[in-house]
């Protein structure tokens, strides 16, 4: 296994291969959280033959620090806060609210702008994996799977190319499932782990869910 991937597509590949034992069922739905997320689960569905949909997941990040995670919020209402990080940084409630504000209403515009009128997929009674791009703090990936437990799903999977070694440990309390390609040793951000890791356009996530929908 390399050390890096060359794009977000190669790390699905990759991914893929270590979740062989879901594929060609009948009772397993990938999901996305966009916009990172989504060229990854492509790639996943695809080679499990599994239909594909998006989790919409926003980070709540330190209003000083943005790409540190204080918490997130998914569909459905989920919300997920780590109190330490919000004491550590000093983040007021003002600017707490602020920032809950903000990505709430962006989450609102992703879930209309990616699906439309489209329902989300029913994972009653099936296996949901959820696939990222990485892992930095562990926030979204909480957020969505408590957001997927109102659903009822038979099995949440995490699924993820790249995460930190205690990554599992972080989750385990919520996920049934942990499938991780690397877990480096030194780690400081999923990006490093990316030859190409340009930002996913919002074109780029509504093409790929609509090949999806053609390939099952």
């Amino acid at each position: 296994m390399n050390s890096v991937f060359e794009n977000r597509r190669e790390a699905g590949r990759a991914l893929a291969t270590q979740l062989t034992h879901y594929a060609n069922r009948d009772n397993v739905t990938v999901l996305a959280l966009p916009r990172g997320g989504v060229p990854v689960a492509y790639e996943v569905a695809r080679a499990l033959r599994a239909r594909l949909d998006v989790l919409v997941v926003r980070k709540l990040g330190v209003p000083v620090q943005p790409e540190l995670a204080m918490g997130a919020i998914a569909s459905g209402d989920a919300f997920f806060l780590d109190e330490r990080i919000v004491q550590y940084a000093g983040v007021s409630k003002d600017e707490l609210d602020r920032v809950i504000a903000k990505e709430r209403a962006e989450l609102a515009r992703r879930e209309t702008l990616y699906r439309g009128d489209k329902p989300p997929l029913d994972v009653n009674g099936r296996v949901a994996i959820v696939v990222d791009d990485g892992m930095a703090t562990g926030a979204t990936m909480k957020a969505a799977a408590m957001s997927l437990r109102h659903a009822h799903p038979a099995k949440i999977v995490a699924a993820l190319p790249v995460a930190p070694l205690d990554s599992e440990a972080r989750v385990e309390d919520i996920v049934d499932e942990f499938v991780c390609v690397m877990r480096p040793h030194r780690y400081f951000g999923v990006g490093q782990f990316y030859i190409d890791f340009d930002q996913t356009s919002d074109d780029e996530v509504r093409e790929l869910l609509d090949a999806a929908r053609n390939d099952v």
